[in-house]
């Protein structure tokens, strides 16, 4: 068997920990399989380094910050095929160049779109297990970049992916999926599964278990997941096409803290306008959740839309910029506010499901701003100080 095994920061954050994976990692290769690990940086490493280049230059330059932040899964591995060598296993470790994976230009949010197996075949041959900085590429340019924050999901997926796996299993520091953030609701359930469209919109929203990406990928080349704790040994959730289990009502609950809302005043009442600011926003690499317009006036209409914040001041300039093209009278931003959203195949044949979510935020005083829904989910958008007594009121009214 050929395996991947990919382990977040937390997993690595210590010497300890360190060899608590490489052990885990040599388990399996001892059974005769063929072993990947695909690694984050150590702990806080991510967040230091952020820290740092702030220090330096409050809006340091994408392309640099991609230069920095990539050095933290490099120790990650290279620790990680020291600590195997130690222990007598062969190791190595390869960055996102020696690969190669090979992405798309854009700095800080980069998507794949070749990865190389031939060194990394050759190495498996060799016998080693192969250990591979998670989180990063190469664009076309050689320079390094980056694929936002929970990228190494989905370094693994794509590995996974090219190699053939027959396993791709993600290590991180709960032990599964969970039906809410159990720091926030204690009695959140895990789920022994889950499908793909309902973990995929989970992730989009806020769970952070997984990257959405690597879902996205995961369902595209029907690569099943599992995610297991790394610092136990109990039993994980199994994310794939077709779950076994009667779909629940509602699969999951899940908030967005980084999310911006962004109003457009007075926009001119004509047809194409939306077509303008929302294409001047594509063409800067800036994705839009929730949008709403309002009931056209005669000579004017507003238009609200939410953005991550990373991208809200950016947002707000570009717009700001083409104020005089795109005839608005006012733009206004606010931070201070947070998505909730409900997920589950079951509200595709069941009636009621956004009443009785309204209804469960009514009861908690919570005023919703905005709503969004799909098939599978429906959003709101919410003040950012009501999002823990919202997400417990709504997970008792659906899960509970």
């Amino acid at each position: 068997m050929l395996i991947v095994k990919k382990f977040g920061g937390t997993s690595v954050a210590n010497k300890e920990r360190i060899y608590n994976v490489a052990k885990r990692c040599i388990e399996d290769y001892k059974k005769g399989n063929k072993v990947v690990v695909v690694l984050s940086a150590m702990g806080d490493t991510t967040d230091d380094l952020i820290a740092k280049a702030k220090e330096i230059n409050p809006d340091p330059p994408k392309r640099e910050m991609d230069a920095l932040l990539s050095t933290g899964e490099q120790i990650s591995v290279a620790l990680m095929a020291m600590a195997m060598a130690k222990l007598g296993v062969p190791a190595v470790s390869l960055n996102a160049f020696q690969v190669v994976m090979h992405t798309t230009h854009h700095h800080l949010n980069a998507r794949f779109k070749k990865v190389d197996t031939d060194r990394i075949n050759a190495e498996l041959d060799q016998g080693r297990i192969v250990i591979v900085t998670g989180f990063q590429g190469v664009n076309r340019y050689d320079d390094v970049t980056t694929l936002g924050r929970g990228g190494s999901d989905t370094t693994a997926v794509a590995l996974a992916a090219v190699l053939n796996a027959d396993a791709c299993e993600i290590y991180t520091d709960v032990d599964g999926v969970y039906t809410a953030d159990p720091r926030i609701v204690p009695d959140a359930r895990k789920l022994k599964e889950i499908s793909y469209d309902e973990m995929l919109e989970l992730a989009t929203l806020g769970a952070q278990v997984l990257h959405n990406r690597s879902v996205e990928m995961a369902k595209k080349y029907n690569v099943p997941l599992v995610v297991r704790s790394s610092l136990t040994n109990a039993e994980g959730t199994v994310v794939k096409e077709v779950t076994k289990m009667e779909s629940m009502l509602v699969s999951g609950v899940a908030a967005d803290k980084d999310a911006a809302r962004i109003a457009i005043i007075g926009l001119k009442n004509t047809p194409g306008i939306a077509f303008r600011v929302f294409d001047l926003l594509a063409k800067k690499n800036i994705n839009v959740d929730m949008i709403l317009q309002s009931i056209g006036r005669e000579d004017s209409k507003d238009i609200s839309f939410t953005v991550d914040q990373t991208q809200a001041k950016e947002a707000v300039q570009i717009l700001k910029e083409n104020q005089e093209r795109l005839t608005f009278q006012k733009l206004v931003e606010e931070e201070n506010v947070a998505k909730l959203s409900i997920v589950g195949a079951g509200m595709q044949s069941n009636a009621g499901v956004a009443a009785k979510m309204f209804e469960a935020l009514a009861d908690v005083g919570v005023n919703i701003r905005m709503i969004s829904t799909s098939e599978i989910r429906i959003t709101v958008l919410i003040d950012i100080d009501d999002v823990n007594v919202a997400m417990k009121s709504v997970h008792d009214a659906f899960i509970n």
